[in-house]
Formats: structure tokens, C-alpha cells, sequence
């Protein structure tokens, strides 16, 4: 560890403490802008604080997810003016700022978003951060949030943010592929669910010119069935036309992207130069919007799981 002092008119040395074996930390300031290194020992008094710290490693072979989830973004969403009961806007920012995560951290396979919130899969075997638990769910919490705010004017540009959004992280662990695909199968079994209801709900209040309460009366009870039958007989929806990224939400991913470059290289028999193409695999994110509860997504991608 190295400590600096700036001293802005002569040159001094000063003892600043004593270390718990007897050491000092001494500075050397010698004038204005001018700064002199000094190595301070290390073992201090005070770092046994650091004892306090709570061990918050991850258990190996497992799936790591990260999930964030926007803060009390009802009223965000009431203050935005957001379209109900789905915003593209909002959907398309939250996943600019999901593939800004995928980015970042090579060792993210697949990010998985709806409405207001995104679930971010590690490798099993990823050494991200130690696998610190507090580690992985605030840096990443943090770069969502900072990525919402920094893209927000690309996505609402005729509409000021009011104030900062935030989200809160947690961090679970999965141990088996099957494991993880049945997290991922809930979360979007959710979207359908939430999509559904909320879809006929808004009919009701914005269309039907019910109160809340009486829409939510409406709805009480009713099975998946009972709402298709609502959309259509009395709004004219097919809920199965409905746009698929709010019925499924949407999965980013990792694409291998191969390009080809052709560069001219010596012969090896020194008579000139040949031409010679180059191939080059790079990664590339893809945003979709497709069913990942049954096996065909999962076939098609067969080096998600295999990443561990």
C-alpha cells in the first residue's frame, strides 16, 4: 500500500502514527505539486477490522443468478406516463441496459428480462469477483441502474426523468442444468401470467371505464380461460396475437459471430506475397423473444449449458 502527501510551500517529514509492531508511516512532501512515494508498512492497529467481514463466497458448481428488480416502479411508471399495460419504450430500455451487464462480464451466458426487472446467469465454474455474493450483486445492480439512467433520453426523449430509479439485487444459486432451466421457466411463466392479467385489467379501466377496484372485482377468480374469453368477446384481442416480447419477455444471449478478413502474406517460398483469408469468432448479443420452458430453445443453443 502506498500513502501521498502534498505539501504546497517546503519539504517536510512528519509521523503521522505507529503501526502495531512498532512501525511508522512517515510522508515526504517536497513542494508544490511534487510528490514523493513512500511505502507505508503494513499490519496496522487498525486493520484487524477487517476480521469483521462477513465470508460471502458463492458454493462451487453452481449456477450463479443475479436478479434485479426495479424499486417501488409503480409510481415510477405512474410519474413517466408509461403506456399500460406494456411500454415498449420501457421494455427496449431495460434490455439496453441488461446487454450493457452482458458486455461488462464475459462470464454472464444469458440474461433473461421482464416488465421491470432481469435476471443475469454466471457460468458454474465463473471466478468472477471470487464469486463473492456481495461483490457480483452490487456491481451489477449499480451498472444497471447507472446504464437505465445513462440510455433513458435514447428510449424517452420527450420525457425528463424525474428522479433516479433503483434496483434492488439479490443472488440465488442453482446446482444442476435443470435447476437453472426451471428458474428461468418460472420467471417467464410469471410474464405470461402478470402480461394476461394486466392486459385485461387496463381493458377494462381504460376501454370499459371501470374504477381499480371494480376492475380487479372483475377479474377476481378467473382462470386463463375466463380472460382470453373477456379480451376477445368484449375488446376484440386475441391474446395469442399479442406481440411476443410481452408475452415471453426476452432472453439475450451470446451469439458467435464469425467474420472473414483477407490479408496478403508472404509465400513461403519467398517469390511474393498470395492472399489469404483470416476467420475471426467474436461474441455477439442477440435479443429474443421466444419460448426458453420447452427443449427447443435449449437445442438450439446448445453451448449455454456447456459454458459451465
Amino acid at each position: 500500500m502506498f500513502t501521498y502527501c502534498l505539501h504546497s510551500a517546503v519539504d517536510k517529514i512528519y509521523q503521522t502514527g505507529r503501526g502495531s509492531k512498532g512501525g511508522t508511516w512517515l510522508y515526504k512532501c517536497q513542494g508544490l505539486g511534487n510528490v514523493e512515494q513512500i511505502q507505508q508498512m503494513a499490519n496496522s492497529k487498525f486493520e484487524y477490522v477487517r476480521k469483521f467481514e462477513t465470508e460471502d463466497r458463492c458454493l462451487p458448481n453452481c449456477w450463479i443468478i443475479v436478479r434485479v428488480d426495479g424499486k417501488a416502479f409503480h409510481k415510477f411508471s405512474d410519474l413517466h406516463k408509461f403506456v399500460k399495460p406494456n411500454d415498449d419504450r420501457s421494455l427496449n430500455l431495460m434490455t439496453k441496459a441488461a446487454e450493457t451487464i452482458l458486455q461488462e462480464f464475459d462470464d454472464i451466458v444469458l440474461a433473461y428480462g421482464q416488465s421491470d426487472e432481469y435476471s443475469f446467469v454466471f457460468k458454474k465454474n465463473t471466478k468472477t469477483y471470487n464469486r463473492r455474493q456481495s461483490k457480483l450483486m452490487t456491481n451489477i445492480s449499480s451498472l444497471f441502474a447507472a446504464s437505465y439512467v445513462f440510455y433513458w433520453a435514447d428510449f424517452f426523449p420527450d420525457t425528463k426523468l424525474q428522479y433516479p430509479p433503483s434496483f434492488d439485487a439479490r443472488v440465488v444459486l442453482y446446482p444442476s442444468d435443470q435447476n437453472l432451466r426451471d428458474y428461468l421457466s418460472w420467471r417467464q411463466v410469471d410474464c405470461h401470467i402478470n402480461n394476461q392479467y394486466n392486459t385485461c385489467f387496463w381493458n377494462l379501466v381504460q376501454v370499459s371505464a371501470l374504477s381499480p377496484a371494480e376492475a380487479h372485482g372483475r377479474l377476481k377468480g378467473t382462470l386463463a380461460s375466463d380472460k382470453n374469453e373477456l379480451l376477445f368477446s368484449e375488446f376484440n384481442i386475441n391474446y395469442n396475437n399479442l406481440p411476443e416480447l410481452y408475452k415471453k419477455g426476452t432472453v439475450v444471449i451470446k451469439e458467435q459471430e464469425v467474420t472473414s478478413v483477407q490479408r496478403e502474406i508472404p509465400k513461403t517460398d519467398g517469390s511474393g506475397t498470395e492472399e489469404k483469408t483470416f476467420t475471426k469468432k467474436r461474441p455477439k448479443l442477440v435479443a429474443l423473444n421466444v419460448d426458453i420452458i420447452r427443449d427447443t430453445f435449449w437445442k438450439d443453443h446448445p453451448y449455454i449449458l456447456e459454458s459451465s
